[in-house]
């Protein structure tokens, strides 16, 4: 049994708010048709792989998959329709004579495993059929008219349909050669046709990367661009009465400032280092140090915009800070929700605020400094 894989990477993207093809936009560090390619080019028994493109980056697609095939696979770069079912139409054409069965995948189901590829065209060889792979519907289904409920639909007759769908080679050929209507997937064109479409268990990973919405889940599931990073910084209470205090870059009035070079702000240094650790960029004094006189008596958020602006030409953006305060005072409850608020916007991501003591031990149970513990996650800017 020969295998051949109509890879469709012929979309615009306009749902996903793309700049770009939707097939070049970058998930978890790669493309998305890199992600889809990785996957097909695996398949067992792959003799031929075909890629339906945008005409005018046929070459940026060649360039990038073609080192990706092996010297056994024939490649092709064809020019996508101005629907899917001619993209798929024009993929044909080029296909060997020799193929046996034939896959159709959308560049878009970029994480669907090797192993449901393999499923299909199984399936494909033992059947003769066309082979759909597809989910249970787990979600209570109404049909609805003018905004009125008509019917609960029985879910356990109902499955969502994804892709690879595999056909024997001729016989698809046929039906897209004879097709005079548009179908919404190669499955339901084969069925027209006149052809039986079986089923085989698809996957979860699956899913389509249609919408912004859609990067985010692919990101969090399989990215590696999320980081993580901790910090931590404690200042001893001025002995000078009249310095203020400063945590978060608010002043707390009320308690006798912190020493330090700065302004002794031990809430947005702490905040700081945790930022410059996730991005393995140093930290607070590697970068902001006692021997830099222009940052003599700085307020935090001189460090806080600076650090976010290293992180952005770094292609970080900030997800999320957490800070808690450590010692007897000051109390953190009044001035809370001001602090977050505060950072929050200057961070431009959310920042909460929380407190503890040590009940009474050592210098902090004394009263005789701060102490902050912060923890930041980051996130990889898509390009």
């Amino acid at each position: 049994m020969t295998v051949a894989v109509i890879l469709v990477a012929a979309g615009r993207g306009e749902r996903l708010g793309a700049s770009l093809p939707k097939a070049l936009v970058s998930v978890c560090g790669k493309s998305i048709v890199e992600h889809a390619f990785s996957s097909a080019v695996q398949t067992e028994n792959l003799s031929q792989i075909i890629v339906t493109v945008p005409f005018e980056q046929m070459q940026e697609f060649d360039d990038l998959l073609r080192p990706l095939v092996l010297d056994s696979v024939k490649f092709d770069v064809v020019v996508g329709g101005n629907s899917r079912q001619q993209s798929i139409k024009n993929a044909i054409d080029p296909i060997d004579s020799k193929v046996a069965t034939v896959l159709v995948h959308d560049a878009a189901r970029a994480f669907m495993p090797t192993s449901v590829f393999n499923d299909v065209a199984a399936k494909v060889a033992e059947t003769g059929n066309g082979v759909l792979p597809v989910l249970s519907v787990h979600d209570t289904i109404k049909r609805v008219a003018d905004g009125a409920v008509q019917e609960t639909v029985d879910r356990n007759s109902l499955a969502v349909a994804q892709t690879p769908q595999g056909f024997p080679a001729v016989e698809l050929g046929l039906a897209y050669e004879t097709a005079s209507s548009e179908y919404t997937d190669d499955a339901a064109l084969f069925q027209a046709f006149g052809g039986t479409v079986v089923t085989v268990a698809g996957h979860v990973d699956g899913f389509k990367v249609t919408t912004p919405a859609d990067l985010e889940r692919a990101e969090t599931l399989f990215g590696s661009n999320q980081l993580t990073g901790i910090g931590t910084d404690t200042h001893r209470f001025s002995g000078d009465s009249s310095k203020p205090l400063f945590l978060g870059t608010v002043e707390w009035a009320g308690y006798p400032g912190l020493e330090g070079h700065s302004d002794g702000d031990a809430l947005s240094h702490a905040i700081v280092d945790a930022l410059l650790s996730a991005a393995k960029l140093g930290d607070i004094g590697s970068n902001f140090g006692v021997d830099r006189a222009e940052f003599a008596g700085a307020n935090g958020r001189v460090f806080l915009a600076e650090t976010k602006k290293m992180l952005e030409t770094e292609g970080y953006t900030i997800v999320n800070v957490s800070a808690q305060i450590i010692g007897n005072r000051p109390k953190v409850s009044p001035m809370r929700e001001e602090v977050e608020t505060v950072l929050s916007e200057l961070l431009n991501a959310p920042v909460s605020l929380g407190a503890t003591t040590t009940d009474g031990l050592g210098f902090l149970g004394n009263s005789e400094g701060v102490a902050v513990v912060a923890t930041a996650l980051i996130r990889r800017s898509k390009k």
